[in-house]
């Protein structure tokens, strides 16, 4: 009986240590007003009186206070940071049509690669163990045999992905394209001349003096590193909103020949990219979705292992790729622990942070032989969006930051529905979320991404409102039939 009850009495022995550590500021601040209350109530009415009379007030030094408070208050209001809003965001949805099951990739893989069946075989075996199911979907120039990764192609493939999904934010938020002042678009491989915020911007006959960056080249974080620099111009620029587009154009990704570090690409990048409006104005507080209370970045370029575990190059046969490394998750799990370093003591909760403090203490200087203390984050976070950038990926935080199957249910379901959509896939997490009927107001998201460099961002949202069950968007047709069970290994 004793096995039983001990566990739930260290339950309730830690809770009573949360509430405590976390409310001992406010029990201070409540003993100051109300032993000042109790003395004053113990006092007679002549008491009170022979006090107040005693005070003199000098009518300089009110009017110097009353100076003195209204320039502190100034101070602080003009420094400030302004509140970054996002007001709404869309996902795009693939055409039934790019549907890219996994028998069809298994035969195309065996069609075009006949005199080389190791490499079949090496896809295959990723592809059992990748966590995709039958939807995701692929560019139509890569359901050819062979692919024709053609830059008109490419063109082809962002014009559909970026102009459908901006153009169902503008009338979902029902904002003109003359109120967008900056526009901020990423997509990783594919950078042609005119840039893709070029083609955005003629697209929607947007503003001349609008301004425009194209960010290419940054991974499958760049949507956390577009979102840092349209909050960083909304500080600068007043009452503005700034439109975020993310995308990877698969296009030109897929990879024809033999180095096994470079087929992983294939059996794991899809269709998919997101656009998100944010806004500076107090006004659009009330209808926007989320407010945005931290976003922290870290880069781990400086070290080399790092900066080339993913990297773009040719093999020996000069067929352009991109290589992932062996110790990918090795270095993702550093970055990891970089990041939430320097995020930590801006998001947790006193206790975790104190626990964290005396576990360091024991262990670097009493050199005690103490286990490294993890953080609960879920003390900070209602949810949590990780990058889907497989099922390694989703495994190695879920074991790194001791989460549950329902934590990272959203990460492990929309690889399962969309695959690895880069940089957009933490919004189609979020969305996945939303459609479960689970935001609501109050609850705080954290967002965490990984690329190429190496980086780790995540970025930390605030819910502004309990947020009902969207009635458009890529996951309305399937919801209800998530979560699935994702077995280890497929029958291929």
């Amino acid at each position: 009986m004793a096995t039983l009850t001990n566990p739930v009495k260290l339950k309730y022995v830690k809770l009573g240590y949360q509430f405590l550590v976390n409310h001992i500021l406010t029990f201070i601040l409540i003993q100051v007003p109300m032993g000042f209350l109790i003395k004053i109530l113990s006092l007679g009415p002549d008491q009170i009186y022979a006090i107040w009379s005693s005070l003199q007030f000098d009518l300089l030094q009110i009017l110097g206070s009353f100076v003195m408070i209204i320039f502190i208050a100034t101070v602080y209001y003009m420094s400030k940071p302004r509140s970054v809003y996002l007001v709404d965001y869309d996902c795009f949805k693939p055409p039934a049509s790019y549907r890219f099951p996994h028998a069809t990739f298994i035969e195309h893989l065996r069609l075009s690669n006949k005199d080389n069946p190791e490499i079949v075989e090496f896809q295959r075996r990723i592809m059992k163990r990748s966590g995709l199911g039958d939807e995701t979907c692929l560019a139509p120039a890569n359901l050819y045999i062979p692919p024709t990764p053609t830059l008109e192609a490419s063109r082809v493939e962002a014009e559909l992905i970026l102009f459908s999904v901006i153009d169902d934010l503008l009338k979902k938020t029902g904002t003109k394209t003359k109120d967008i002042d900056i526009l901020v678009v990423n997509c990783g491989i594919v950078s042609p001349t005119p840039s893709l915020s070029a083609m955005v911007i003629n697209k929607f006959k947007l503003r001349s003096n609008i301004k425009s960056f194209n960010l290419s080249g940054m991974g499958c974080s760049a949507s956390l590193i577009s979102i840092d620099l349209a909050r960083d111009l909304l500080q600068v620029h007043p009452k503005s909103c700034a439109l975020v587009v993310s995308t990877e154009i698969t296009t030109p990704n897929y990879y024809s020949g033999n180095d096994r570090s470079m087929v992983l690409i294939n059996c794991l990048f899809r269709m998919g990219g997101a656009a998100m409006l944010l806004s500076n104005k107090k006004a659009d507080r009330r209808r926007s979705k989320y407010q945005l209370l931290n976003l922290v970045r870290t880069h781990k370029g400086a070290d080399d292992e790092a900066y080339r575990c993913i990297q773009q190059q040719e093999d020996p046969q000069g067929i352009k790729g991109v290589s992932l490394s062996k110790n990918l998750m090795v270095i993702a799990g550093e970055a990891l622990k970089s990041n939430i370093t320097k995020i930590g003591p801006l998001v947790l909760p006193a206790s975790e942070q104190l626990l964290f403090l005396f576990t360091l203490i024991g262990r670097k200087i009493l050199k005690l032989k103490w286990k490294p203390y993890i953080p609960d984050f879920k003390q900070a976070f209602e949810h949590l969006c990780i990058h889907a950038g497989g099922r390694g990926v989703i495994d190695e935080m879920q074991k790194k930051l001791k989460l549950s199957d329902e934590d990272v249910e959203a990460s492990r379901m929309t690889l399962h529905r969309f695959g690895n959509i880069s940089s957009s896939s933490i919004w189609y997490e979020l969305k996945y979320i939303e459609n479960k009927g689970r935001m609501k107001k109050g609850d705080r998201v954290w967002q965490i991404a990984f690329g190429s460099g190496f980086k780790c961002n995540s970025a930390v949202w605030k819910c502004n409102c309990t947020i009902m069950t969207p009635t458009d968007g890529p996951w309305l047709d399937c919801v209800d039939s998530y979560p699935v069970s994702i077995s280890q290994i497929l029958d291929l």
